[in-house]
């Protein structure tokens, strides 16, 4: 007992004229009928009782983060987090006046300089077009939390960067073609091939239909339905101007690729395997980039 709870000892510290034998579990100090708590344990004074509150209230919110967040957990916080910057850079984008979008969209004549557009693209959405980001945004509430349940939060998130980096690759390697043939893809195909900027999650998103579709055995996933799907978002790609159709084609051939490695790998004594292919797309899609640069130097800033 405290050297305080002993000169106090028979009278309660907060009420000196009330006369109390029963004594704070917590502190040791005496207190009267009107000043106890019930506890787990005894009774606690009101100071106790408050600095209790106030340690565990922090705890419990960090609990619930931590089970929100903890390895093995079933909320797919990086599908998430992924819709949330989208979300919140589309904010961003439109109070900025176009400054977050011209930093972040793709610009292949660019990478050479500014190479995380590769990546940030897949984030940034058309500012003119609310369409342009609500139905990537419901596409990725869709696909998101499938693959990312099934494959896990690391293995996602690997899934769609790369898938959007092979959909931005897709656009270098356009302009590439373009910049090699002095601009002869673009008239002999009357603009079709022609080169542009770029922006939204949409070559990442294919990415994840393409994924489903390497997957389609381990996920049971009916083929002819997920074609379909597949089908009429390509061709919508193709039909609608001013959609970066190349930038789907990619993302989803890299979205393929991950998924099939993925599935001939899904056996824990694979993992070094899985990474190592992981790791030699990734090369892949850098290569190709460095190449288009040290080809044509003159092009790219």
């Amino acid at each position: 007992m405290s050297g305080e709870a002993t000169t106090s000892a028979g009278v309660c510290y907060r009420h000196p004229e009330r006369q109390s034998w029963v004594l704070c579990q917590r502190c040791g100090r005496t207190i009267c009928p009107e000043c106890q708590t019930q506890a787990a344990v005894g009774v606690q004074c009101p100071e106790c009782v408050r600095e209790g509150r106030a340690v565990t209230r922090p705890t419990a919110s960090r609990s619930r983060l931590a089970r929100m967040f903890r390895p093995g957990g079933t909320t797919p916080v990086v599908t998430i987090s992924i819709g949330a910057a989208c979300v919140l850079l589309y904010v961003l984008q439109l109070v900025t006046g176009g400054a977050v979008t011209s930093a972040l969209l793709m610009n292949p004549s660019a990478i050479a300089s500014e190479p995380w557009r590769l990546l940030t693209s897949a984030f940034v959405h058309s500012p003119s077009s609310f369409l342009h980001i609500a139905f990537n945004m419901y596409a990725l509430a869709i696909f998101g939390p499938l693959l990312e349940s099934f494959l896990g939060r690391g293995r996602f998130l690997a899934l769609y960067l790369l898938s959007a980096l092979g959909g931005n690759v897709a656009g270098v390697l356009l302009y590439q073609a373009a910049v090699v043939s002095g601009g002869a893809t673009i008239v002999l195909t009357n603009g079709f091939l022609q080169p542009s900027l770029s922006l939204g999650a949409s070559g990442a998103i294919f990415g994840l239909m393409g994924a489903l579709l390497g997957l389609r055995k381990a996920l049971g996933v009916q083929i002819t339905q997920l074609l379909v799907v597949l089908g009429l978002n390509v061709v919508i790609g193709f039909l609608v101007p001013n959609i970066a159709w190349e930038a789907h084609l990619g993302g989803l051939a890299v979205g393929f690729a991950i998924g099939t490695l993925f599935s001939r790998t899904r056996r824990p004594a694979q993992k070094r395997l899985r990474i190592l292919g992981l790791i030699t797309i990734a090369a892949v899609l850098v290569v190709i980039c460095l190449t288009s640069v040290l080809m044509a130097p003159g092009a790219y800033s």
